[in-house]
């Protein structure tokens, strides 16, 4: 392989990856106006947290106070569920 090809080939591959991993960023101002809310997602729509498993998608529940959802900042607490209010903080509900 010659030099140039070589150096063509990793330029575009550093170019890739960089896209890559762009596409996963939150704008700065996108995230100053969200907020995690505890217990207000459908089962297989949390967008992260703790509990159970892992990450985004893998609520096995609906309304599972220990996964968030993002919500436009200041209307979590004012969200109403058959469990109660949403949560800034994991909820523990139940014993």
């Amino acid at each position: 392989m010659s030099a140039n090809l070589k150096t063509l080939t990793m330029t575009a591959l550093a170019g890739a990856v960089t896209a890559a991993m762009a596409s996963f960023a939150v704008p700065a101002a996108a995230a100053d106006s969200m907020e995690k809310c505890y217990g207000v997602s459908l089962k297989g729509q949390n967008d992260c947290a703790a509990g159970a498993h892992s990450c985004a998608g893998t609520s096995t529940v609906d309304y599972d106070g220990q996964s968030f959802k993002l919500v436009p900042a200041g209307t979590c607490t004012t969200m109403e569920t058959p469990d109660g209010p949403g949560s800034l903080t994991p909820i523990q509900r139940g014993a």
